[in-house]
């Protein structure tokens, strides 16, 4: 069983930290809109426009809790730090400067929510740590690459959407997991 944690650990892991230059490189190449000196936009519903980027990071914000729980705390910090290094060659320094930031804030932002909640509900964990993560990470992210909030609902609103298509996989990997006796580490 410790091997079978380790490996899906493992590949929580590769898609955590290649969701970070994916997103750098999105919000630079991949767009509906491209602002001139600013970032690729596509709609994320009602009207609403969210630099590209955002379809990654809602993902990220899942697969770093699943890190957490397969590989532990330190492996999911030094995912941050190896996707901001494969960022540099996709990216800007300056977006690879404040999409770092925000995931690091973002993942000591998860510590306190995630953490304490994953042994009381897998689930319940995974949504409430990836909706202070996502403010977090969209506010910290969009003042430090742009200077303003301009894009704040788009961020939230983008993210959700991808968490929210995260959730079904959590619940059926949660199943699985207690089905089989594999707890977390």
């Amino acid at each position: 069983m410790l091997d079978r944690r380790r490996a899906e650990g493992l590949l929580f892991l590769a898609g955590f930290a290649l969701c970070i230059p994916a997103a750098n490189w999105l919000i630079g190449n991949v767009g509906t809109k491209c602002v001139p000196n600013g970032p690729c936009l596509m709609p994320v519903g009602f009207g609403v426009m969210a630099p590209s980027g955002v379809i990654m990071i809602g993902l990220a914000l899942v697969l770093r809790d699943l890190v957490q729980r397969r590989l532990g705390v330190g492996w999911a910090a030094a995912a941050v730090v190896v996707g901001a290094a494969i960022s540099a060659f996709l990216a800007p320094p300056a977006l690879v400067l404040a999409s770092g930031a925000a995931f690091l804030l973002a993942e000591m932002t998860d510590l306190a929510v995630y953490t304490p909640l994953q042994r009381r509900g897998l689930v319940t964990a995974v949504v409430a740590s990836s909706v202070v993560g996502l403010f977090m990470d969209s506010v910290v992210f969009l003042y430090l690459a742009f200077g303003n909030l301009d894009y704040l609902v788009g961020q939230v609103l983008g993210k959700s959407w991808m968490v929210l298509a995260a959730i079904p996989f959590v619940i059926l990997l949660r199943r699985r997991d207690a089905r089989i006796g594999l707890e977390p580490a």
